[in-house]
């Protein structure tokens, strides 16, 4: 099933992950609905790279693939009721047995440090980076996961929101200087509230 591109605009990987289930114009769009769908979203979010994507897919089955995304939905409306019940307030120390599932995930993920040369020329010759072994289908969620651990360990709760679109639901984390962001996007809400906010005007000077 072929979608339209998926929505990046929450300023954070992870909520971008709960924003690949989405009502942007009137009708709800689902990016995880197949194994297909699961490699595509990784390749536009850049969480996996296009020939590990491809590498993954000829060595899977489809129905592999198919409870992959299953997983990774389920993990989604997980972390989604973790993030409605603590937005707008900061996680403490007596929250960690919320998040702990993560824990256990990335427990079984297989990444290892290995030196490597160096992309950019500014100062030393070779740079370390973190590679993952790319075993079998489930390692599709383990860059899910980490990425929703660096959320957990990195974001202000307190700064957590939904979109105030009538119909919108995505979120985003406000990263404005006045913390006054309100909407998804300009492109996608906010010129949206400004012609109903335009109509309304007309129609009550007649």
């Amino acid at each position: 099933m072929q979608h339209a591109s998926a929505i990046f605009v929450a300023g954070d990987p992870a909520l971008d992950f709960l924003n690949s289930v989405a009502t942007p114009v009137d009708v709800p769009i689902e990016w995880l609905d197949s194994g297909e769908g699961l490699l595509s979203w990784l390749r536009q979010a850049q969480l996996v790279s296009a020939p590990v994507l491809k590498e993954v897919q000829s060595r899977s089955r489809p129905a592999e693939l198919d409870a992959v995304a299953e997983r990774a939905r389920n993990l989604r409306e997980w972390f989604r009721a973790l993030v409605q019940k603590q937005m707008g307030r900061p996680l403490t120390r007596d929250d960690f047995r919320k998040v702990e599932r993560l824990n256990r995930l990335l427990e079984r993920d297989e990444s290892f440090s290995q030196i490597a040369p160096a992309t950019t020329k500014e100062h030393n010759a070779f740079e370390l980076r973190v590679l993952r072994k790319w075993h079998s289908p489930e390692a599709l969620l383990f860059p899910i996961a980490e990425a929703l651990a660096r959320f957990v360990c990195s974001e202000d709760f307190t700064y957590v929101k939904a979109c105030e679109g009538p119909a919108c639901t995505l979120f985003f984390a406000d990263h404005t200087r006045g913390r006054a962001r309100r909407w998804c996007s300009m492109a996608i809400c906010g010129n949206r509230a400004k012609q109903v906010a335009h109509r309304h005007r007309l129609k009550r000077n007649g």
